[in-house]
């Protein structure tokens, strides 16, 4: 059965222009499988354990993340 999970395009990941560096995306997840180090860092998701609900692409103001079936 084909699951869903959220990828971070880095090529259009830019956190420096999000507010105070903070990946809204990261904020969105409730389940905290996306990780932010530190502010001005990428994020970097939980392949693992994302279900691909997508709360985290509808905040990303820049359109960097994306849920695909894998």
């Amino acid at each position: 059965m084909p699951s869903k999970m959220a990828l971070i395009n880095y090529n259009r990941c830019r956190p420096g222009d999000c507010e105070d560096g903070v990946c809204p995306a990261v904020k969105a997840c409730e389940k905290k499988l996306l990780i932010q180090e530190a502010p001005y860092e990428p994020p970097m998701p939980d392949p693992s354990l994302c279900k691909g609900c997508g709360d985290c692409v509808r905040a990303c103001p820049l359109g960097a993340v994306e849920v695909i079936r894998n």
